[in-house]
Protein backbone atom coordinates (compact mmCIF):
# COMPACT_ATOMS: atom_id res chain seq x y z
CA UNK A 1 0.00 0.00 0.00
CA UNK A 2 1.23 3.47 -0.87
CA UNK A 3 2.59 5.47 2.09
CA UNK A 4 0.40 8.49 1.29
CA UNK A 5 -2.68 6.27 1.35
CA UNK A 6 -1.57 4.78 4.69
CA UNK A 7 -1.13 8.25 6.17
CA UNK A 8 -4.51 9.31 4.84
CA UNK A 9 -6.28 6.29 6.39
CA UNK A 10 -4.52 6.79 9.74
CA UNK A 11 -5.35 10.51 9.80
CA UNK A 12 -8.99 9.91 8.88
CA UNK A 13 -9.41 7.37 11.71
CA UNK A 14 -7.69 9.73 14.16
CA UNK A 15 -9.79 12.76 13.23
CA UNK A 16 -13.05 10.79 12.93
CA UNK A 17 -12.63 7.65 15.04
CA UNK A 18 -15.26 4.96 14.64
CA UNK A 19 -16.95 3.43 17.71
CA UNK A 20 -15.44 5.99 20.08
CA UNK A 21 -17.40 6.67 23.22
CA UNK A 22 -18.30 4.39 26.08
CA UNK A 23 -21.86 3.42 26.98
CA UNK A 24 -23.58 2.22 30.12
CA UNK A 25 -24.24 -1.47 29.53
CA UNK A 26 -23.40 -4.29 31.91
CA UNK A 27 -23.35 -6.91 29.14
CA UNK A 28 -20.04 -5.58 27.78
CA UNK A 29 -16.68 -6.89 28.95
CA UNK A 30 -14.42 -4.00 29.93
CA UNK A 31 -10.75 -3.26 30.40
CA UNK A 32 -8.44 -0.30 30.85
CA UNK A 33 -5.16 -0.21 28.99
CA UNK A 34 -2.35 2.28 29.43
CA UNK A 35 1.06 2.76 27.93
CA UNK A 36 3.52 3.37 30.76
CA UNK A 37 5.93 5.16 28.41
CA UNK A 38 3.50 7.90 27.24
CA UNK A 39 0.04 9.37 27.81
CA UNK A 40 -1.89 6.69 25.92
CA UNK A 41 -4.75 5.32 28.02
CA UNK A 42 -7.79 3.59 26.58
CA UNK A 43 -10.90 2.05 28.04
CA UNK A 44 -12.35 -0.75 25.93
CA UNK A 45 -15.79 -2.36 25.98
CA UNK A 46 -16.59 -5.49 24.01
CA UNK A 47 -19.96 -7.17 23.53
CA UNK A 48 -19.82 -10.84 22.54
CA UNK A 49 -23.04 -12.76 21.83
CA UNK A 50 -23.28 -16.30 20.50
CA UNK A 51 -19.55 -16.37 19.78
CA UNK A 52 -19.64 -13.20 17.67
CA UNK A 53 -18.14 -9.80 18.50
CA UNK A 54 -21.24 -7.64 18.22
CA UNK A 55 -19.70 -4.32 19.29
CA UNK A 56 -16.48 -2.73 20.47
CA UNK A 57 -16.36 0.73 22.04
CA UNK A 58 -13.34 2.69 23.20
CA UNK A 59 -12.44 6.03 24.68
CA UNK A 60 -9.53 7.69 26.36
CA UNK A 61 -6.64 10.04 25.84
CA UNK A 62 -4.05 8.89 23.36
CA UNK A 63 -1.86 9.85 20.42
CA UNK A 64 -2.91 9.79 16.77
CA UNK A 65 -1.51 6.30 16.16
CA UNK A 66 -3.22 4.83 19.21
CA UNK A 67 -6.62 6.36 18.44
CA UNK A 68 -6.47 5.48 14.75
CA UNK A 69 -5.39 1.92 15.54
CA UNK A 70 -8.29 1.49 17.96
CA UNK A 71 -10.74 2.84 15.38
CA UNK A 72 -9.41 0.59 12.62
CA UNK A 73 -9.42 -2.36 15.02
CA UNK A 74 -13.12 -1.86 15.81
CA UNK A 75 -13.99 -1.76 12.10
CA UNK A 76 -11.90 -4.87 11.48
CA UNK A 77 -13.23 -7.01 14.34
CA UNK A 78 -16.91 -6.14 14.79
CA UNK A 79 -19.17 -8.79 13.30
CA UNK A 80 -16.52 -11.51 13.31
CA UNK A 81 -16.64 -14.81 15.18
CA UNK A 82 -14.36 -14.95 18.23
CA UNK A 83 -12.15 -17.51 16.44
CA UNK A 84 -11.73 -15.12 13.49
CA UNK A 85 -10.93 -12.27 15.87
CA UNK A 86 -8.25 -14.39 17.52
CA UNK A 87 -6.75 -15.19 14.11
CA UNK A 88 -6.78 -11.56 13.01
CA UNK A 89 -5.30 -10.50 16.35
CA UNK A 90 -2.46 -13.02 16.10
CA UNK A 91 -1.70 -11.97 12.54
CA UNK A 92 -1.69 -8.29 13.55
CA UNK A 93 0.70 -9.01 16.44
CA UNK A 94 2.91 -11.04 14.08
CA UNK A 95 2.95 -8.19 11.56
CA UNK A 96 4.04 -5.63 14.13
CA UNK A 97 6.67 -8.07 15.44
CA UNK A 98 7.96 -8.65 11.90
CA UNK A 99 6.93 -12.30 11.92
CA UNK A 100 5.08 -14.14 9.19
CA UNK A 101 1.46 -13.04 8.86
CA UNK A 102 -1.52 -13.20 6.50
CA UNK A 103 -2.03 -9.67 5.22
CA UNK A 104 -5.27 -10.63 3.46
CA UNK A 105 -7.25 -10.85 6.72
CA UNK A 106 -6.00 -7.61 8.29
CA UNK A 107 -8.15 -5.29 6.17
CA UNK A 108 -7.23 -1.63 6.87
CA UNK A 109 -5.02 -2.64 9.81
CA UNK A 110 -2.36 -3.37 7.19
CA UNK A 111 -1.55 0.38 7.30
CA UNK A 112 0.65 -0.37 10.33
CA UNK A 113 2.83 -2.89 8.48
CA UNK A 114 5.91 -0.67 8.85
CA UNK A 115 5.43 0.50 12.44
CA UNK A 116 8.32 -1.73 13.54
CA UNK A 117 10.64 0.75 11.81
CA UNK A 118 9.85 3.09 14.71
CA UNK A 119 9.86 0.76 17.73
CA UNK A 120 8.83 3.50 20.17
CA UNK A 121 5.49 3.72 18.29
CA UNK A 122 4.70 -0.01 18.39
CA UNK A 123 3.02 0.19 21.81
CA UNK A 124 0.82 3.05 20.56
CA UNK A 125 -0.48 0.87 17.73
CA UNK A 126 -0.74 -2.28 19.87
CA UNK A 127 -2.48 -0.91 22.97
CA UNK A 128 -6.09 -1.46 21.86
CA UNK A 129 -5.23 -4.84 20.29
CA UNK A 130 -3.67 -5.97 23.58
CA UNK A 131 -6.90 -4.87 25.26
CA UNK A 132 -8.93 -7.11 22.97
CA UNK A 133 -6.53 -9.96 23.67
CA UNK A 134 -6.96 -9.41 27.41
CA UNK A 135 -10.76 -9.39 27.13
CA UNK A 136 -10.80 -12.54 24.97
CA UNK A 137 -8.57 -14.30 27.51
CA UNK A 138 -10.97 -13.30 30.29
CA UNK A 139 -13.89 -14.57 28.22
CA UNK A 140 -12.18 -17.95 27.76
CA UNK A 141 -11.49 -18.18 31.49
CA UNK A 142 -15.23 -17.91 32.28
Amino acid sequence: MDNNLKRSIILEHYQNPHHRGLIENSTYLKTNMNNESCIDELNLMVKVEDGIVKDIRFDGEACALCISSASIMTDTLIGKKVEQVEDILQNFLNMVSEKEYNKEILEQAIVYDEVSKTPNREKCVLLSWWGIEKILNELKAK
